[in-house]
């Protein structure tokens, strides 16, 4: 069956709890059929079959003593994908739409990846030079290309796989080089949630979502999308997160927008000079009203860049843009008021560094990398924080643009 007049590309994902059953599998199947028929252009990226994955590993390692190659592995462990394209592009066969399956077997493959097995990386250009040559004209003619997520392919041949978001990183390739209107996740969930259903009572599903945000979430090991597949979300291509129970692929979900920076990277976050407050005291974590204070205060007469506490120490670090001294007295007076705290102490001329990008919490070392940079070359760090795919720094304002190449040229040695 060759679509009606079309004027939308869409890439669509389903996770391997999507496929997990026939029932499950037939309700995937239909909604590919259905947006087809539609008039959409349709790519297929399939993971596999619910915990096909996990046997494979659990068997080869229960039978192998530990003695197989890493690629000989990554080839074992892709064969779950490399089913579930030979059945799902079967099945929208049987079902009037014209299918093609691609397995990393086949010269035109189109994921290319180093040879990092069990966690490889995309050789971005490759990938797209192959997915625009071999992959685009098949989605130009009607026909539904069906391809193993999760699987990669090295230059020499040799059968990779993508590690943790190996599908979602194969549907962002391909809807980039495609030129997609849109990602589509189909997973066992109604979209991206408030919180952990397994964790928290009625969370409720988020109706959108920035990739800047998300990240956080994926970084504190929430199961929603990893970060290393959210490196390769092209800017300008939504995501919509959706349920696959329903078989409908224009569902309502969760749309995830923007772009994460793909490269670590330094820059100066506040143009002008911070001061540093610090509250030292016994147990000033346990005064809640104590610290809403602090919080108060620092807004009514500055910008709250950011705050750090334990059991008996806050940080207040703000901008510097007006004459802080009502700040200091307005601070100082709730110290004295408040018998958990005891006293309190001020820095100024501090500028805030944020480090970020993608992969910064699986790189190593870089904390140490930076410190040890700045303490040869003689600049204090007043100050740090990490949180999500960030590392906060604080340094003397007369040392921030020597901070700034120092901490760039290390990053860029890693």
């Amino acid at each position: 069956m060759k679509p009606e007049k079309s004027c939308k590309k869409s890439v669509v994902k389903f996770g391997g709890s999507s496929l997990a059953d026939h029932e499950r599998l037939s309700r995937a199947v239909a909604a590919v059929v259905n947006e087809a028929k539609r008039g959409t252009r349709i790519a297929v990226v399939v993971s596999a079959m619910g915990k096909t994955t996990d046997v494979l590993l659990n068997t080869v390692k229960n039978t192998s003593n530990g003695k197989l190659e890493k690629h000989e592995l990554d080839d074992i462990l892709s064969m779950g994908e490399r089913t579930s394209v030979r059945i799902f592009s079967a099945a929208l066969r049987t079902s009037g739409v014209d299918s093609r399956y691609f397995d990393p077997r086949d010269d035109d493959w189109p994921i290319v990846t180093d040879a990092c097995f069990s966690n490889a990386n995309p050789e971005r250009q490759q990938c797209e030079d192959k997915i625009r040559r071999c992959v685009l004209p098949i989605v130009d003619e009607g026909v539904v290309p069906v391809i193993a997520g999760f699987v990669g392919k090295t230059s020499d041949g040799k059968v990779t796989t993508l590690g943790r978001g190996g599908s979602d990183t194969t549907a962002f390739l391909l809807a980039e080089a495609i030129g997609a209107d849109e990602v589509v996740l189909a997973t066992d969930a109604d979209g991206i949630m408030s919180g952990d259903p397994k964790v928290v009572s009625e969370p409720k599903r988020l109706s959108e979502i920035d990739v800047n945000t998300l990240v956080g979430l994926a970084d504190s090991g929430a199961k929603f999308i990893h970060s290393k597949a959210l490196k390769y979300k092209p800017q300008a291509i939504n995501v919509r997160v959706i349920s696959s129970a329903y078989g409908d692929l224009t569902r309502d979900g969760t749309i995830i927008t923007g772009a994460l920076a793909t490269e670590l990277d330094v820059e100066q976050e506040h143009d002008s000079p911070m001061a540093e407050i610090t509250i030292v005291g016994q147990r000033i974590s346990d005064n809640l009203k104590l610290v809403g204070d602090l919080v108060a205060k620092a807004k009514t007469h500055a910008t709250l860049i950011a705050m750090s506490m334990n059991t008996n120490s806050a940080i207040l670090y703000v901008s510097a843009e007006k004459n802080l001294d009502a700040l200091f007295n307005d601070v100082h007076q709730t110290v004295l008021e408040n018998k958990e705290a005891k006293a309190m102490a001020v820095k100024k001329d501090i500028v805030f560094l944020k480090i970020r990008g993608v992969g910064l919490e699986e790189t190593q070392g870089i904390i140490g990398k930076v410190s040890e940079v700045l303490r040869v070359n003689g600049i204090n760090i007043a100050g740090i924080l990490t949180i999500t795919s960030s590392i906060l720094l604080f340094v003397d304002w007369a040392a921030r643009e020597k901070a700034l190449e120092l901490i760039r040229k290390s990053l860029r040695s890693n």
